[in-house]
Order: structure tokens, then C-alpha cells, then sequence
């Protein structure tokens, strides 16, 4: 039988880690963000709040990567430690909303940005999106070294080009402008309504923090997993808080607080104030991004898909590996094509993106639990990786998730409604799929015992 290869390296796995947190979201949420606060310092400080979030969640999900470094990541970890049923409904989730809605939204977002440059019609952009995931997909269906290759590449070219934003900042920018916005903003309101304003500044913060969980479903293609994964989680975040901050750093050195409000192009308008092209090169860098992580959700979701299938709970044909390139190429086909559903039936990336932040998060706090419940029924679990500061580092996450998921729950009661329906929709399907399982188990024939 045709198996996958374990062929990525730790440098390939942290690349793909990297690849995917740096996305949009530091180019976009910046405004949001400061729209909520008061001067710099809190920017800084909820960026460096989400960061401590997100290494909590990195140190969390190491020890799993390697305890179990299987295909499939979070999936694998949830039917260990709460039984197949919440396996499946993360795959299931994923697969119909959460990640094929992201894989969509990202190819929508691209074409936005690559209609600055070029103009296109609502019609073309759709067609745009729908062609370049098609390329990326033909690409992740090879050998999934060719994709390690292509991942390098272009993570290597998001931190040279994001590389190159704060090096604007820090080199050309004005230390004045960075006293100057906090002198012209003033806190205003109680101490609950300012507490209230850096939650609502966390939800973008941790929008641009998400995915570090990704390398995870490629577990069991790594070589060393019980080593490679732990270790591209934590260095991986830890290089992209350091990034992060940076950036902000250099926003502020180039722009006021309120410029940052009244923009939703801040990464633009920052380097259009030494640069008359700056909007172009912010937007081709922006394009450069969004294409890699467009790929890399590509490559590392639909191992989840196969993980299900290989144990009887998904479609079988999505555990066809290919003869050849012994990579999970229906799993990769079939996610693609119900992206380009949903990019041919919503069409917008807010409409996409909406309904995917609620139920995955959910997911992730739920799986950050596990590590406590392996703790307590496996203590003697081999576990070359185990959490900094447990159980602190991992209850201070799933906390943190929990407060952000209410959050949501209370102000977007549509949009969660609507993932929690779609979640529950997948309980039918989960029955059938147990019905087919079970038919397959041998039955075993009566034995007589004579008296």
C-alpha cells in the first residue's frame, strides 16, 4: 500500500509555521486595533499580550505534536482524548466551513489586493481566485518535499519583504511622530470600558496570531517528529511576536495614532510617506503573502481529511494517496474544489470570514485541553516535549480562548449560530460513517460450549 513520505525538515516545518501566521492580518487589523486604544504603548501592549497568548498555545500544542506525531494534528488529538465523535466534527467543521472557507477567503483577499494594480471586474476577481487555486493546488500534489521547497521560498520572501516595512520605519522614520500620537490621544471612560476596549483590540491580534497549529497535520510526513514539530511551533512563534512587533514599532515611527485610525492601508500609507509608490509595493507584498499562506493551507488541511478517512470517518476515497508523488491527492482535489464552491456561491472575503473565527477557535481550546486530560490518564506517555509552566502556560490559553469565544458568542450570536448549526449538521454523517465502520468489523461466529 502506498504510504506518505516523511521527508519535511525542521527548517521546513518552522518555514511553514511562519508562513502561515504572517498573513494578512498584520497588514489589515492595525487599524482596528488602534481604533480601540489609547496611545502605543497599549497598541504594543496588546500585540505583546496576543503574543504571550499565542507561545502559550505553542507550548501547548508541542507536547502533543510529540506525543502523537501522526497525520492529522488536532484531529488525532481530540479523538484520543474525547473519543471519534469530536474528531470527526473538527473534520467535519473544517472541511465545510472553517478551512475550505479560509483556503477561500485567502484566494478572494489576493485578488482584491492584485486589483489595485490591475483592475478587475467582481466577475474576473472570482475567476482570479478560483485559477490560483487551482495552480497551488496542482503544485501541493507532487511530492511534499516540492512543497517544503515552495513554502521556504516564499516565507523566506514574506520576511525579507515585511523585513523591509520595518527597516523603513525604524531607519527613516521619526521618533517624534511616536511622542507626538501619544500626546494627541487621551484615555477616556472607566477602567471597565478600557478593559472592554482591549478585549475588542485582542479579536484582531489574535486573528493575525492563528495557525500555528497548522504544522501539526503534517506530523506524520516530518522526519524526528517527536522533535521537528515541537520545536517549529515555538521558534516559529516566537519569530513571528518578534516581527509583529517590530512592524507596529515602525507604523508608529512613520504614522500618528489617528493617521493609523482614519487608514485601512496602514502598511500603505506608512510607506507612502517616504515612498510616492509605496501603495504598489504594499500591495504586491501583501499579494506575495496572502498567495503563500493561500498555498500552505492548501498543503497542511487536507491531511486532516485523510487522517479521518484512514480510520473509516470520512469519504474513503479522500485516504487515496498518490502512486507516484505519495501525497493525499483526493483529500488536496476535493478541498479545493469546495473553495471554489464557496468563492462561486459567497464571493466576498468578509462574507467567507465571518462565519470561520467563532467555531475554529472553539476547536483550539478544546483540543489545548487535552494536554491536562493526557496528563492525568497517560502519565506515562512518552513525551520528549513537555509544556513550559505547565499547568499554567496551557490554562492561561484555553482561558484566554474561552473569554474570546464568549466574546464572539455575545456579539456575533448570528455568525456563531450559524458555525454551532453547521457543526451539528455533520451528527447524521457521523452516524453513517460509524454504520459503514462497523459492517467492515469481522463478526465473529458464536462459539456452542458443550456441557
Amino acid at each position: 500500500m502506498t504510504k506518505l513520505r516523511q521527508e519535511l525538515s525542521a527548517y521546513g516545518l518552522t518555514m511553514i509555521v511562519i508562513g502561515t501566521l504572517i498573513g494578512s492580518g498584520i497588514y489589515l487589523t492595525p487599524s482596528q486595533i488602534a481604533g480601540h486604544l489609547s496611545s502605543p504603548y497599549t497598541i504594543l501592549l496588546v500585540w505583546c499580550v496576543g503574543g504571550v497568548i499565542a507561545l502559550a498555545g505553542a507550548f501547548t500544542f508541542a507536547e502533543l505534536g510529540s506525543m502523537f506525531p501522526k497525520t492529522g494534528g488536532v484531529y488525532v488529538y481530540l479523538r484520543e482524548a474525547y473519543g471519534p465523535l469530536a474528531g470527526f466534527l473538527f473534520g467535519w467543521i473544517s472541511f465545510t466551513i472553517v478551512m475550505t472557507g479560509i483556503v477561500a477567503a485567502l484566494a478572494i483577499a489576493c485578488t482584491n489586493y492584485l486589483s489595485f494594480i490591475f483592475p478587475l471586474s467582481s466577475t474576473a476577481k472570482s475567476m482570479v481566485a478560483v485559477s490560483l487555486i487551482v495552480i497551488l493546488t496542482l503544485i501541493n500534489i507532487f511530492r511534499v518535499k516540492v512543497a517544503e521547497i515552495f513554502t521556504n521560498i516564499f516565507s523566506g520572501l514574506k520576511l525579507i519583504s515585511i523585513s523591509f516595512v520595518i527597516l523603513a520605519g525604524l531607519i527613516w522614520g521619526s521618533a517624534d511622530m511616536f511622542k507626538q500620537s501619544v500626546e494627541s490621544t487621551v484615555t477616556r471612560g472607566s477602567s471597565l470600558s478600557v478593559l472592554s476596549a482591549f478585549g475588542l483590540a485582542l479579536i484582531g491580534v489574535l486573528w493575525s496570531y492563528g495557525g500555528w497549529q497548522h504544522v501539526t497535520y503534517l506530523s506524520g510526513e516530518a522526519k524526528n517528529p517527536q522533535r521537528s514539530v515541537p520545536v517549529a511551533i515555538v521558534v516559529g512563534v516566537l519569530v513571528v511576536i518578534a516581527v509583529y512587533m517590530l512592524t507596529n514599532v515602525s507604523y508608529m515611527h512613520l504614522l500618528t495614532v489617528q493617521e493609523i485610525i482614519q487608514t485601512d492601508s496602514v502598511a500603505a500609507d506608512a510607506i507612502s510617506t517616504l515612498f510616492p509608490f509605496g501603495g504598489i509595493v504594499i500591495a504586491v507584498i501583501i499579494i506575495l503573502s496572502v498567495f503563500a499562506t493561500t498555498f500552505i493551507y492548501i498543503l497542511t488541511t487536507p491531511r486532516i481529511y485523510f487522517a479521518m478517512a484512514q480510520d473509516g470517518l470520512f469519504f474513503k476515497s479522500m485516504a487515496k494517496v498518490h502512486p507516484k508523488h505519495h501525497t493525499p491527492v483526493n483529500a488536496i482535489i476535493i478541498q479545493s474544489l469546495w473553495a471554489m464552491v464557496i468563492i462561486l456561491v459567497w464571493g466576498t472575503f468578509e462574507a467567507v470570514i465571518t462565519y470561520v473565527v467563532f467555531i475554529g477557535w472553539t476547536f483550539i481550546m478544546l483540543t489545548a485541553t487535552t494536554v491536562i486530560i493526557f496528563r492525568v490518564k497517560r502519565p506515562e506517555a512518552p513525551r520528549p516535549y513537555k509544556t513550559i509552566g505547565y499547568p499554567l502556560t496551557p490554562i492561561v490559553f484555553i482561558l484566554a480562548l474561552f473569554l474570546f469565544v464568549v466574546n464572539t458568542l455575545i456579539r456575533n450570536p448570528f455568525q456563531a449560530g450559524v458555525g454551532l448549526t453547521l457543526m451539528l449538521l455533520g451528527l447524521p454523517f457521523y452516524a453513517y460513517f460509524k454504520r459503514k465502520q462497523k459492517a467492515k468489523e469481522p463478526q465473529l461466529e458464536p462459539v456452542e460450549v458443550k456441557a
